[in-house]
This record gives C-alpha cells, structure tokens and sequence, in this order.
C-alpha cells in the first residue's frame, strides 16, 4: 500500500518543476496536473500514469508496471498505468517517462 502524500512528493522534487504539476484530492487518492492537464493518479495502488496508444502498451511492457485498478473486483482503467515501484526511487527515469506522458496529452481547451 502506498501513501498518496508520499507519492505527491516524489513529483514535486526539484528534477520536474519546469513541468508545472499541481495537485488535487480526488476520491480518497490525489490526481496530478501538469498546465491544467490531469496525467496522473496517486492512491494507495501507487503513483499511476496517464497513457494510450503505441505509448501505453510500450509503459505497460516496463517490468513491474501494471494496470491501474483500484479494488481487486473493480475494472482496470484503459489509460492508466502504475509505474512500478523501482522506478519510484529512480526520479531520472521516472521523468524521463513523466514527459513522455505530459507530451502525449491533448491541449486545454480554451
């Protein structure tokens, strides 16, 4: 079980301030934003990662990393990915894969 509190830290470390993330509870867990732009999940389950396409199936094929699902009976989310925990103490990779992401995601709408 992880700490969502905990989880926010990691991406608030000095290696991703030039992405901009803020944060906001949602349903027991924190959801992370980066320029208004939701791409992350923080819960319990883990620190998890917005994806589709060519970029969700090559995420989901990192050893450890695994479909986001909330409850052992709840579905698995279709864009969601929990990164795995090694890469949790590995910010340089992990930034690597967080840009990746933030680069995929559609522009707010005005």
């Amino acid at each position: 079980m992880y700490d969502p509190v905990q989880l926010q830290k990691v991406l608030k470390e000095e290696l991703f301030a030039e992405c901009e993330i803020t944060f906001k509870p949602m349903f027991g867990g924190i959801m992370a934003y980066s320029f208004e732009r939701v791409f992350a999940s923080l819960s319990n389950v883990g620190l998890a990662l917005k994806f589709n396409g060519k970029d969700h199936q090559e995420f989901l094929s990192v050893p450890g990393s695994k479909m986001l699902q909330y409850e052992p009976d709840s579905a698995p989310s279709k864009s969601y990915i929990v990164v795995p925990e090694s890469m949790l103490s590995n910010p340089d990779i992990l930034k690597l894969w967080v840009v990746r992401c933030l680069s995929k995601l559609p522009s707010k709408k005005k």
